[in-house]
This record gives C-alpha cells, structure tokens and sequence, in this order.
C-alpha cells in the first residue's frame, strides 16, 4: 500500500481550496532499468474526491502524469470541520482513501 497521502482543505471565501500531495511512481512502461529490460507501466488512473458524500471531482489520468503527483482544486459548498475524502485507484488496482478536514 502506498504512502497516505497529504492533503489540506481551507475554506477561501465561498469555496474550499483542496490540495492533495500523493505518493506513487507513476511509471510510464517505456523507462527501461539498469539490466534494459523495460519497467512494467504503473500509474494512478483515476481519482476522485468527495465532500458530504457528494462527488467533487473525477478525473481520468494516464501514465504522462509525473511521479509523486500533486492536484490543487476548488469547489463551492464545504464548512470548516466537513470532511474531504480523496481516493485514486492504479492500474494494478490498488486503491488509496485518505480524508482532511476543512480548516
């Protein structure tokens, strides 16, 4: 399993500012190793973020994403003390969910 990610939600105004730091190689399949055999591709597919239970974002990544990415949104709606939860999902099918706490 990954490393959890970092995220910090704080509410702007009428909108929360969500930026979220994860940990994962994102490995294209077309980097080849020190022996030259190429490295198996490995990268987040999807991610999506939720808020209240509702989905905020949803997105489609492919392996041109660089490693250890970091995703900065904003949507309308959140209060201090709700909760934020983001989840990704690789192509091997491993899967992460961390939450933060709007500030």
């Amino acid at each position: 399993m990954a490393d959890p990610m970092k995220i910090r939600a704080t509410l702007v105004g009428d909108s929360t500012e969500v930026r979220v730091l994860m940990s994962h190689e994102m490995e294209t399949g077309q980097r080849k190793d020190a022996a030259g055999k190429t490295v198996p591709a490995w990268f987040i597919q999807s991610v999506t973020a939720t808020h209240n239970g509702k989905t905020v974002l949803s997105a489609q990544w492919g392996p041109a994403v660089a490693k250890n990415p970091f995703l900065s949104f904003k949507f309308k709606g959140g209060a201090k003390g709700d909760k934020v939860q983001i989840t990704w999902t690789d192509n091997r099918g491993e899967k992460r969910t961390d939450e933060a706490t709007i500030g």
